[in-house]
């Protein structure tokens, strides 16, 4: 979902730095997977060519942009871009703010003209920028210690006076001194962090950077969000309906069943949900004051399909665009269970020795309706907001009539309709809607 590069000069520590950062994305955050790439690619001949062309020297800076643009471009829409779309996240050791500077500004290019080189190219979501200072970069290249290839073979570029340059160029372009062409202007820039003490420093401030950027849920510059739930959620079904599970983890049968509106209608489970809900007492628990809230309706959501499972395993399944915090997730998971929305038990299984949640029956029509209207969760919060008194049952014409000169919230609608043809309508006698009307009938639809 998410490309994340690391810049800075030779022997500023980017690859430590990218290693830090998977660590810290695996341990805390739900992307589908953690994947680390560099740029050039030593794996492929265009990434080679670029290799070598910056090993001997023997190159024009033109001749140099053109093999780092190809390996780009061919390395963003082969590899990159599939992984973004199934909810992944890359970690780049280098990427297009590297030639920016070697070869727009060291070797006088031109930042329009690189920039329109690898115009074909994915923008990176968030650049993290490490510095050091070039006579201890220099200092850790010579030794070794942070080069993978011999010394023989040693990049023309490496040298404290090229890196001065380079030095300048980064934080020149990184920090705004000068500006970056477009489409690459899209790009989040943090930095300089500082990478010339100990690495419980580096690590410290990556994983604040990190985190900033995760939890502020940014949209993906180079995927659609809900077309990356919407797999996501599909994965979800399909892992609920052919997956085996240990003794005590069985799913029990209205996880799969066609008729989990049980007899009501969506606007009905919306009624008594919030009939249900303690708005005083959740507001004192720090959740919530209403289940129609992002978190909690990601939270239950999810739990609806996944049976008993424990907090690490649900937040791997909540994927990225419905994240929650293991602090958050654990908080209102205590307070669905005060509230006899989950029960809590301790399973006796290997290996699983922590408490596991498992979503009560009777909630399981709600949690399906709300992962499908996940899309809509602000919208229909905002209209309870106006509407304090009214019925359910008249929020979604509302909102699909306010749909129609809002292009943003017809999208939305849009992709409701989509999940639904995934989870289904909950009765088995109805299909699913298939048009912004008939979601306002399927809203009101009991029986």
């Amino acid at each position: 979902m998410y490309l994340v590069t690391v810049e800075g000069g030779d022997g500023s520590g980017k690859g430590e730095a990218v290693r830090i950062l998977r660590k810290i994305a695996s341990e805390e955050f739900a992307f589908s997977g953690v994947h680390l790439t560099h740029e050039p690619r030593r794996n492929s001949r265009l990434g080679m060519l670029a290799i070598n062309a910056v090993r001997k020297g023997d190159h024009t800076p033109m001749e140099e942009a053109g093999l780092f643009a190809a390996d780009r471009i061919d390395h963003s829409r082969s590899w990159i871009e599939p992984i973004l779309e199934e909810g992944g996240l890359v970690i780049s050791d280098r990427n297009i703010h590297s030639s920016l500077v070697y070869q727009g500004v060291v070797g006088n290019l031109g930042l329009e003209r690189v920039a329109q080189m690898n115009s074909a190219a994915l923008i990176p979501d968030l650049v993290i920028w490490i510095d050091c200072d070039p006579e201890q970069a220099m200092r850790r290249i010579n030794s070794g210690t942070l080069r993978a290839i011999s010394l023989s073979k040693k990049e023309y570029f490496e040298t404290t006076e090229i890196q001065k340059k380079i030095r300048k160029g980064f934080s020149d372009l990184l920090s705004g001194e000068i500006k970056v062409p477009p489409p690459f202007n899209s790009s989040l820039i943090v930095g300089p962090i500082k990478n010339e003490k100990s690495l419980d420093e580096l690590e410290q401030a990556l994983k604040s950077e990190l985190r900033s950027f995760v939890q502020s849920r940014p949209h993906p510059l180079n995927s659609d969000p809900s077309s990356v739930d919407l797999e996501l959620v599909k994965r979800l079904i399909d892992g609920v309906e052919s997956q085996s599970t240990l003794p005590g983890l069985e799913q029990p049968t209205h996880v799969t069943s066609e008729s989990f509106l049980d007899g009501l209608s969506p606007s009905q489970w919306f009624d008594k949900a919030e009939m249900s809900w303690d708005s005083k007492l959740a507001r004192k628990q720090n959740v919530s004051s209403t289940p129609v809230n992002f978190s909690v309706s990601s939270i239950v959501g999810t739990l609806s399909f996944i049976g008993t499972t424990d907090v690490a395993r649900m937040r791997r399944r909540l994927g990225p665009v419905r994240f929650v915090t293991a602090r958050h997730s654990r908080r209102i998971l205590k307070w669905l269970e005060e509230s006899r929305w989950v029960n809590r038990q301790q399973l006796h299984v290997p290996f699983h020795d922590g408490a596991s949640f498992r979503l009560r029956a009777e909630w399981i029509g709600f949690g399906k309706i709300i992962l499908a209207l996940l899309p809509l969760i602000q919208s229909l919060n905002s209209w309870r907001k106006k509407n304090k008194t009214s019925d359910w049952s008249t929020a979604m014409a509302d909102i699909v009539t306010h749909a129609k000169k809002n292009e943003e919230l017809s999208s939305a609608v849009d992709t409701v309709i989509s999940r639904l043809e995934l989870i289904g309508s909950g009765h088995p006698n109805n299909g699913t809607p298939d048009t912004h009307s008939s979601l306002v009938s399927w809203w009101n639809l009991s029986g």
